[in-house]
């Protein structure tokens, strides 16, 4: 077996190549001398690595909204916090902590539990 073989099936072992295999082999004969006909492979759909499924289980579709300069529209695209809300976050700025929403009275337990994941609060300079 030549080096590039043993290259390839060590790789393929690993399962290293087989996407890039399967396009390879898109189009192809069958490879019979009676005239074989197209193989249609089509590629899987790549699966995450074990870091990606770490990843997805923790991030958010939402990006964090500062709290201590997030924009009076930007608070308001939170969940459950109206104008009135917003008004409430600016007022009681800086915050050292998210937190503070609770323990200012600014939100209710059950708002503060929607919010807690998708804010975050970074020094004033």
């Amino acid at each position: 077996m030549s080096r590039i073989a043993s290259l390839l099936a060590l790789a393929l072992a690993l399962g290293l190549l087989s996407a890039s295999l399967a396009f390879g082999r898109q189009g192809t004969s069958g490879g019979s001398a009676t005239g074989g006909s197209a193989t249609s492979v089509t590629a899987a759909k790549p699966q995450p690595t074990p870091m990606e499924k770490v990843k997805g289980k923790s991030s958010h579709k939402h990006a964090k909204v500062d709290l201590n300069s997030a924009t009076r529209e930007e608070l308001e695209s939170l969940p459950g916090v109206d104008e009135a809300t917003a008004d409430k976050i600016i007022a009681a700025r800086p915050m050292k902590s998210v937190h503070e929403l609770l323990s200012k009275g600014i939100v209710t337990e059950p708002e503060y539990k929607k919010l807690f994941s998708r804010t975050m609060t970074k020094p004033i300079k």
